[in-house]
């Protein structure tokens, strides 16, 4: 039988801006609320209605700038074509080499991992994601592979939303893991 919040006490990142994938933040957002955890949207802008690919608003709760790593227990990095805008935000650049630094979960699917790639914590990791960003991958230093899940430490990802049931076991593992 299931814990039934066996999330409780912790509390998970997930960025977002204008064309996110839909259903890779909210499908991690359910879940992850689903299991206990506290999760906390946040866009470079707090209180901004920011639209998904396929149009789903998502409202962010908090500014980027204004959180740090050491009040959460992970950050899910999802892609669509938010990351390309994102990665330059030095704030969040700053709270993914932090969530590295502290060994705390670290989380992309499809183009998120564009924004770990910008904040230099791949090198050396074995980690997946969107095939068109494969060759970012690997000249940023990370170890590539065509899996639906991989699990490298503390850092977790995936390819695309099809993989997103086999993307969020593994985020919850992870956490409940302690790190």
């Amino acid at each position: 039988m299931l814990e039934k919040n066996p999330l409780a006490g912790r509390r998970v990142l997930i960025v977002t801006g204008d064309i996110y994938e839909d259903l890779e933040l909210w499908y991690p957002k359910l879940r992850l609320e689903e299991a206990g955890a506290k999760v906390v949207v946040a866009g470079q802008d707090a209180g901004v209605e920011y639209v998904g690919k396929h149009g789903y608003p998502c409202v962010s709760d908090a500014r980027i700038a204004d959180l740090r790593a050491v009040d959460f227990n992970g950050i899910v990095l999802p892609g669509g074509f938010m990351p390309d805008k994102l990665r330059r935000d030095p704030a969040l650049l700053q709270i993914i080499r932090d969530f590295d630094a502290a060994g705390k979960l670290i989380a992309a699917i499809c183009h998120g991992g564009w924004m770990a790639i910008s904040a230099n914590v791949y090198r050396g990791v074995r980690v997946t994601g969107s095939p068109g960003i494969k060759d970012d991958l690997e000249n940023a230093g990370a170890i590539w592979e065509d899996a639906p899940v991989v699990i490298d430490r503390h850092f977790v990802s995936s390819r695309k939303p099809g993989d997103l049931p086999d993307f969020c076991k593994a985020i919850l593992r992870v956490l409940a893991s302690g790190k």
